[in-house]
């Protein structure tokens, strides 16, 4: 497939009059790096940096209760877990979040069923599943605890300039412009950055003929803490379970019927829902409003550049199959965490290009590779061609007769394969 250039709107880049540096000094800044975008991916960053010795502030151009209301809910993997808990956050999240004891997966009316428990990893659980209220109220929360943070929300990036050793930004908060200096700007502004538009950094990808259906389902019988996983010809479908015995779906279909789903009423949509959901868990109720979102994949040719880093999906965005997108996010905040504090402690300079490529060197193939694993996934199970079926069929045998098999693909699943940030590891 050919890949696409994916467009958005630049940011302007205003000029300044200040006057350059003298030769061999850094000029005063306001910050040592500002972090624009106050999702989950960015306020992880800035907590992840509390004890870091570094001067930060998080820019957000929502308010905070504005944020929090997304209707959103994410599969957050162990590695994710293990990051929010010793940046000291886990403790709020954990009673608003639900453990998932087991995965389903299987493959449309095939028979046999790939069960993965807590023993395959040794572990008390396989993840959690978590709305994303739960989760950045707790983040706010800690961050107003952070001292050497400062969290400008709302507020509006309205211009960039970088220079030799700082970035120049032009904010608008409370209908007042401001500029401050920054040695390092971070982009957690999402999949459609206008900051990595505006730095020039291409992106490679393309759209999927799919879209997401997503709603809040509350069935008859108990979730008993199962995900399931359930490959269907035209799309993967998820259900997520969650405290209170609510459950998510992630029903991905072709456009067009996508739309056709989400425009059903809902006795119309829970009956045909109950088609794919199946019996297991009784009768459904759905609660709140159902959304559709398209699916892409999106991978930046360049994640840093002088003075600039890009995290989350403003650097990379994948398919939802088995809910990996915001855990790379958080994997890349905690990785970034980890290269600035060093830097920082060995006196090197942050925004300096040969620090900033650690950082992209660390996470880009990591990333790169479960972009890859997502979109083989997805077109390896969305088709009826006789020999793929053959070949993933024997692949979900192998998984379910072979234990280093099924390990192997849960540590993947859950975030246990690759380079561990110190976070994660304590």
């Amino acid at each position: 497939m050919t890949l696409e250039q994916l467009v958005v709107p630049s940011i302007s880049q205003i000029p300044t009059n200040f006057e350059q540096s003298v030769s061999g000094q850094q000029k005063q800044v306001d910050y040592d790096l500002v972090i624009v975008g106050g999702g989950l991916v960015g306020i992880t960053l800035a907590c992840a940096l509390k004890d870091s010795g570094l001067q930060v502030a998080l820019v957000e151009a929502r308010p905070e209760s504005v944020a929090v209301a997304r209707g959103q809910a994410y599969h957050i993997n162990l590695l994710s877990s293990q990051i929010f808990q010793d940046i000291g956050v886990w403790a709020k999240m954990c009673p608003e979040v639900n453990p998932i004891e087991q995965i389903h997966l299987s493959d449309g009316t095939y028979p046999r069923v790939v069960k993965f428990l807590r023993h395959d990893l040794n572990r008390e659980v396989l993840g959690y599943v978590a709305e994303h209220r739960v989760l950045l109220e707790a983040l706010q929360g800690f961050l107003h605890r952070c001292p050497n943070v400062t969290y400008l929300c709302p507020a509006e990036l309205t211009g960039i300039e970088y220079q030799a050793d700082v970035v120049e930004l032009w904010l608008t908060q409370a209908g007042e412009s401001r500029q401050i200096r920054s040695r390092l700007l971070v982009a957690a502004d999402g999949v459609r950055s206008l900051i990595r538009q505006q730095a020039g950094i291409r992106t490679q990808g393309w759209q999927y003929w799919q879209s997401c259906v997503v709603a809040f389902i509350r069935p008859e019988r108990s979730h008993q803490n199962i995900a399931y996983e359930r490959f269907q010809p035209d799309g993967p479908f998820a259900i997520l379970p969650l405290p209170d015995n609510l459950c998510r779906i992630v029903w991905t279909a072709p456009q067009s019927k996508a739309e056709a789903i989400l425009a059903l009423d809902d006795n119309q949509f829970l009956a045909k829902l109950k088609q794919r959901y199946g019996d297991q868990m009784g009768e459904l109720s759905l609660v709140g409003d159902r959304f559709l979102f398209p699916v892409q994949l999106m991978h930046s040719t360049r994640y840093v550049q002088p003075r600039l880093a890009l995290i989350g999906d403003a650097a990379h965005c994948c398919h939802p199959v088995g809910g990996q997108g915001v855990n790379l996010g958080i994997r890349d905040a905690a990785a970034l965490a980890e290269i600035l504090q060093t830097a920082h402690q060995q006196g090197k300079d942050i925004g300096n290009l040969a620090v900033l490529k650690q950082y992209e060197r660390w996470r880009k193939l990591e990333n790169l590779t479960i972009l890859g694993f997502t979109d083989l996934l997805n077109r390896l199970f969305s088709n009826q061609l006789v020999p793929l079926v053959i070949l993933r069929r024997l692949g979900l045998l192998a998984m379910q007769a072979v234990h280093p098999v099924r390990a192997t693909a849960l540590r993947l699943m859950t975030g246990l394969l690759g380079r561990a940030p110190k976070l994660a590891q304590r």
